[in-house]
């Protein structure tokens, strides 16, 4: 009877996916806020979002409370907290002191052999959404967020360098620049750290970020897919003059990926010149392209241009 009664109540709350919001709609989701069932409140909390209720903000913010109160039991897998911080973001709630406490929270759940912190892709979230928050000031924000950028799990530390770029100071870029020198075991952090980089000091932080292609394996492939991300001239340039002096080595093909993905029309060229001469680099050269994301009408254009430069040689 009880998985009956939940089946409904998910049902039900399909059901106001699909209707417009209205007065009848709201109070239904209101209800549901109130559920004790963390997996209920957690799916109202994502419909209230796609409907844009904002007048359903104080009841979110009773049902993130509950689920404070003796979180491992009262909400395993951390599933309403997690709907409930993305709504607040989705709905524009911009108050800082919401998503701190979800910065600093640490959920430890019995699993095999011992605990594990489900809490992660909260806290990661939460230093997303802190960024969006006018009543922090930047010097703030960036104390809470370099404690997040070192934390135990990766996808916070990911999430925390997505954060400290999108703040446009030049104390975020000193202290990305320090994480990056630091070092981390996970190369996707590094990764993020790089391109949160460069999207405060765009192409002035190319040579330092340059640097960390010396690394080459999964180092070096995350500098250089951030700098081909840039999709400048001088992101080319950069990339083009590492492969000059790694064009024999195995890391050579990863720079020719870089370099197709800036789309610059001087990267093209060049890979095209490298596809019409039949140069050892040419199986690199076309692979690179064929991860470029070109769209139709490029790969086209490509075709017929390898064709032109083969029968000029």
């Amino acid at each position: 009877m009880a998985k009956q009664k939940f089946d409904q109540q998910l049902a039900a709350l399909e059901d106001l996916r699909q209707s417009p919001a209205s007065p009848s709609t709201t109070e239904s989701l209101r209800k549901a806020l109130a559920n004790r069932n963390n997996f209920i409140v957690a799916k109202a909390s994502k419909i209230a979002a796609e409907l844009g209720l904002k007048e359903l903000i104080p009841d979110l913010l009773a049902a993130l409370d509950r689920f404070f109160t003796d979180p491992a039991k009262s909400d395993p897998q951390c599933w309403a907290k997690k709907a409930l911080f993305q709504a607040f973001a989705d709905l524009g709630h911009n108050q800082a002191d919401v998503y701190l406490r979800g910065l600093k929270h640490i959920q430890m759940e019995p699993v095999w052999g011992g605990q594990q912190d489900t809490a992660a892709p909260v806290r990661g979230a939460c230093a997303l959404a802190l960024v969006e928050c006018r009543d922090v000031s930047d010097i703030a924000l960036l104390g809470h967020l370099i404690e997040a950028l070192a934390d135990t799990d990766k996808t916070v530390r990911v999430e925390a360098a997505r954060a400290i770029g999108r703040i446009d100071r030049p104390e975020a870029a000193l202290l990305l620049r320090l994480r990056a020198l630091v070092g981390d075991e996970e190369p996707e952090v590094l990764g993020a750290c790089f391109s949160a980089l460069l999207s405060i000091e765009g192409r002035a932080g190319i040579a330092f970020v340059s640097r960390f292609l010396e690394a080459k394996g999964d180092e070096g492939a995350e500098a250089a897919l951030a700098i081909g991300l840039m999709r400048t001239p001088e992101a080319h340039h950069a990339l083009k003059e590492k492969w000059e002096h790694e064009r024999e080595s195995e890391f050579a093909g990863v720079l020719l990926s870089a370099i197709a993905l800036t789309r610059q029309p001087e990267a093209i060229d060049f890979l095209v010149d490298l596809i019409a001469t039949d140069s050892s680099s040419t199986p690199a050269a076309r692979a690179a392209l064929d991860s470029a994301g070109l769209s139709p009408d490029q790969r086209a254009e490509v075709a017929a241009a390898v064709e032109r430069k083969r029968k000029k040689v």
